[in-house]
């Protein structure tokens, strides 16, 4: 079996297209990974990301997609590991960003989450829009991954969306 491998922002919908279709993915959540308790507290495992690769090597050929992280630091070790990647992230703007901080109140994400996820929107962004060679960066701009998907495998044979289509589905 071919296996993508789709590095997603937060928000994008990997969860969601995951419960859709739990046959085909693997919705690698990388906190399993990147934590761990020590003496009672949670702190950084020290095998991050390279356990996280590990993780999703051995699921190549196990699933269609894989969903991963969009961290630096597991974009980093994909790339150091040969690892081909679509990245999907958002437009960088306040209404997009807006979107998206409603996204994860309506899922119930932390506070911390949020404030987190808000007050480093730019810079996250503006680091996948920069993103080395050894990926296939997918803007987002489409309402969700599911769309995304079907677009990345569209492109993938030849097929390319129309300006037309991605103006009328933009959400």
């Amino acid at each position: 079996m071919r296996t993508r491998i789709i590095a997603a922002f937060p928000g994008t919908g990997k969860t969601i297209y995951h419960q859709k279709h739990p046959d085909t993915t693997l919705d690698s959540d990388s906190s399993s990974f990147s934590w761990i308790e020590k003496d009672g507290e949670k702190v950084r495992n020290p095998d991050f990301p390279n356990n996280y690769i590990a993780h999703i090597k051995e699921n190549i050929g196990k699933y269609e997609f894989i969903f991963v992280s969009t961290h630096r630091e597991v974009r980093e070790a994909l790339l150091d590991n040969c690892v081909f990647f679509y990245l999907v992230y958002p437009d960088n703007n306040e209404k997009r960003k807006a979107d998206f901080i409603k996204r994860y109140q309506e899922r119930g994400s932390s506070e911390s989450f949020i404030k987190h996820v808000s007050d480093n929107w730019e810079k996250w962004i503006r680091e996948c829009e920069f993103c080395d060679t050894g990926c296939k960066q997918v803007r987002m701009i489409l309402g969700n991954l599911e769309n995304e998907i079907e677009h990345i495998i569209a492109s993938e044979y030849g097929d390319v969306r129309s300006e037309e289509n991605e103006d009328e589905t933009v959400g």
